[in-house]
């Protein structure tokens, strides 16, 4: 039923993805399914720091080498063979970048971990929530 499962982490939160780590390994074992991480970072607002441009393109070179190094150290937590665990790293919202990549078929479903509800939040993380309510695949979301 899912072969290819995406998992949106957080790698400077880690704390969001243990529990998620599990359950995503669990169905990637039962489906024989291979599991992409993909961790969004923002967007650097380039209007507003456009005299910075070579500053950016650094700082985002930075973070994208650091998010991978996250990423291999959170691969080891699952227990399925490496080769069917994948990694990216993306700028942008997290809730567009999530949807966009749902949305080009290369993936059956979401394992998404969500923060403890507040006030402001209800039930979900905003993110969650988010994408939650515009996917078209299926989403587990796991607290």
């Amino acid at each position: 039923m899912y072969k290819n499962i995406l998992m949106p982490v957080d790698v400077f939160e880690m704390d969001l993805s243990d529990k998620a780590v599990r359950h995503a390994a669990s169905l990637a074992k039962a489906e024989g399914a291979s599991i992409t991480l993909v961790n969004i970072l923002p967007a650097s607002s380039r209007s507003l720091l456009r005299g910075f441009n070579a500053d950016i393109k650094k700082f985002e070179e930075y973070m994208t080498a650091e998010s991978g190094k996250k990423m291999n150290e959170l691969k080891r937590l699952f227990d399925i063979a490496p080769e069917n665990i994948h990694s990216m790293v993306r700028f942008g919202n997290v809730r567009d970048e999530i949807i966009k990549l749902s949305k080009d078929g290369k993936y059956d479903a979401n394992v998404i971990g969500s923060k403890n509800p507040s006030i402001s939040t209800h039930l979900l993380g905003s993110n969650a929530e988010s994408i939650l309510r515009y996917a078209t695949i299926p989403v587990l979301v796991v607290r």
